[in-house]
């Protein structure tokens, strides 16, 4: 395969302030994983030689993978990198997409594409950085990143795929001193991310200055995502 038809792999944020930068591995993984698994509860039956085994709930897919970065080596596929930079010029733009971001009060949502498909969509669990050659002043130019992402699935995605819909009810709750937007849509909708339709449908300009006190209205889901 010439180096120009190469698909490299990428990382990025769909959500937050960096949403839809790329950040491009320096070198594809060899493998990745992806497991899925369910939760049940054993129930033992008197005169059965096993308990009867009854569905609870999907667990989320988590995709694994390790990553190779190297700024030491003369060439790379990446006219930006300049041999013998701090390598973690790279891997910590990885080790940020764990920060909390301060638009969404929560880490961001990342997909992992390769070629011209998003091969997951989840938020980054667990990132282990291993640094293994340095140069004579310390810094490192090798490394090798340990990925885990969990898969992200909104709610009002769910309720789609199983065709449930929320209750038909518009509730009234009274702003209580220490609420916040994202915590009322995460309790009342299970998804933070809708803060922003509940400030619209309350013509709430600032969530950061709630009025204690404050009556508003949380109307069904169908009707708030209109």
């Amino acid at each position: 395969m010439a180096k120009s038809d190469l698909k490299i792999a990428y990382i990025q944020a769909i959500n937050g302030r960096n949403k839809n930068k790329p950040i491009e591995v320096l070198f594809n993984p060899a493998e990745y994983t992806i497991e899925k698994g369910n939760k049940y509860q054993s129930t033992p039956i008197p005169g059965l030689a096993t308990p009867v085994h009854q569905f609870v709930h999907g667990e989320s897919d988590t995709l694994t993978m390790e990553l190779f970065f190297d700024t030491y080596a003369k060439e790379s596929r990446h006219g930006h990198v300049k041999q013998g930079e701090d390598v973690r010029k790279y891997t910590g733009k990885l080790a940020e997409l764990m920060d909390m971001d301060p638009t969404l009060h929560a880490a961001p949502v990342c997909q992992f594409h390769w070629g011209d498909k998003v091969v997951f969509k989840g938020v980054i669990e667990r990132l282990t950085q291993k640094f293994t050659m340095f140069q004579a002043d310390g810094k490192p130019v090798r490394a090798t990143l340990n990925v885990t992402f969990k898969e992200y699935k909104p709610v009002t995605d769910q309720l789609k795929e199983i065709g449930r819909q929320s209750t038909d009810r518009t509730k009234a709750k009274i702003i209580k001193e220490g609420d916040s937007l994202w915590v009322i849509a995460a309790l009342e909708y299970g998804d933070p991310g809708l803060w922003p339709h509940i400030a619209s449908k309350n013509k709430i300009d600032n969530p950061r200055l709630l009025e204690t006190g404050r009556e508003i209205l949380l109307p069904p889901l169908e009707e708030l995502l209109e």
